[in-house]
Parts: structure tokens; C-alpha cells; sequence
């Protein structure tokens, strides 16, 4: 479960941004704070993997805020969620490490993205010793996994209808056989898509071995 903390000094807008947040699987809202100071007080003791971060507040905004995290040694990614337009305040928060910047007010399918972004970002980066050039690209220009291009013989249709097969079954492994009489597709093709969730670090392999020694593999999906 990714923790997620909102700093928003406009209450009504924080509680909104919180029902966005927590209809996104996978995500959990543990705190809201309308002032930064109290925020970084909060982070002093609390680790969160995501802060969504207005920059507009009273006391302390959003840029200072960064440079204090920053300075405090915080890692936790910051999605920027604000009405600021300049050019030298978006460029700071780059400067400063955010891994996405939605200016306000924006539609929900686009802080959904965000969201899904970030899962796969982080999906490549704890399930993986190493990546290839794919998986730096999707994770550079924050391609969603449903955006980056697919290798040759898989399609996006039948993609989505795997992935959303393996989620709704998320608390077991299955074998291919079972994912494939599920989906209505040949063991051969869920191969091929297996290999690619598991590249892209949404879906976990593991052997299972029978009386004949030869292992047969289960697959379950990984939601982080």
C-alpha cells in the first residue's frame, strides 16, 4: 500500500483530492496538513511514500517546503497539486525532484494517471536489480504501463484484459493454465504476457516443483 500525505491548506479541495487519491487502488491517504510546518513535524517522526504538495499556502509554501524536506533528508516522492502557472516555480519544483506537477484544477482521469505512473515507476524500481533502456524510457517520460510501446505480438486490448484479470485476482498465484481458461486465451499467449508483466514489474513469477522434479510456474500480481 503506497502511504500517501497531502499538504492543502483549502480544506474541501484536500478532502476531494483524498476521495481521488483513495479510489486509485493501492493508495492510502494517513494525513492531512494545511500548514508545512506542521507537515515537516509530522515527517520528523512518519515515513510516507507520496506527498501531494500545493504550493499556494500560508507560512511556509510548497517550494520552501521542498527545500526543508530536501534539506531534512525526506525522500519520499512529491507530486505537485497547485494553481501555479509561473514558469520559475514549476522549474524550482523540478529542480527540487517532483515526479509530476497537475495544475489545478485538472480532470480526475489526470491525477489517476499520475497515480498509476508512479506505481509503475516504483514497480520497476523495488521488483528489479537492474533495467533496460524500455524501462528507463517508460519511467523518464512517465508513459503509463498501458502507454509504453509494446514489444511485437502483444496487443493492447488483450493487455488490459490480463492485467485486469491477474488485479481482480491479486490475493492468489495462478498457473498459466488457469489465467489462460479465465481469459480465454492459448497458454502460449499468456506466456508471452507474463514475460512482459514481469519485466515491467507487475506481475511476480515462482516455481512450483512436482513429484517429477521439473518445475511448472505460478504467477501472482504485485500490488505495492
Amino acid at each position: 500500500m503506497t502511504r500517501v500525505l497531502i499538504i492543502e491548506d483549502d480544506p474541501m479541495v484536500a478532502q476531494i483530492n483524498k476521495n481521488y487519491i483513495e479510489s486509485v487502488e493501492g493508495f492510502k491517504v494517513v494525513n492531512i496538513f494545511g500548514d508545512g510546518n506542521k507537515a515537516l513535524e509530522y515527517l520528523d517522526k512518519k515515513t510516507v511514500d507520496l506527498i501531494i504538495l500545493d504550493i499556494y499556502m500560508p507560512k511556509l509554501d510548497g517550494i520552501d517546503f521542498l527545500k526543508k524536506m530536501r534539506k531534512n533528508q525526506v525522500d519520499s516522492d512529491v507530486i505537485m497539486v497547485t494553481a501555479a502557472k509561473e514558469v520559475d516555480k514549476i522549474h524550482d519544483a523540478m529542480q527540487l525532484g517532483v515526479v509530476d506537477y497537475l495544475i489545478k484544477p485538472f480532470e480526475y482521469e489526470r491525477l489517476k494517471k499520475s497515480l498509476e505512473n508512479y506505481t509503475m515507476r516504483a514497480n520497476i524500481l523495488k521488483n528489479k536489480d537492474s533495467v533496460d533502456q524500455e524501462d528507463i524510457d517508460a519511467m523518464m517520460t512517465g508513459a503509463s504501463t498501458f502507454e509504453v510501446s509494446l514489444p511485437k505480438g502483444l496487443n493492447k486490448l488483450t493487455l488490459d484484459r490480463v492485467i485486469s484479470f491477474m488485479k481482480s485476482n491479486q490475493s492468489e498465484t495462478m498457473s498459466g493454465d488457469e489465467i489462460a481458461k479465465g481469459i480465454g486465451v492459448t497458454k502460449a499467449t499468456v506466456r508471452r504476457y507474463m514475460n512482459y508483466l514481469q519485466k515491467i514489474g507487475l506481475v511476480k513469477q515462482e516455481a512450483e516443483y512436482g513429484s517429477l522434479g521439473r518445475p511448472s510456474y505460478v504467477y501472482r500480481y504485485i500490488n505495492i
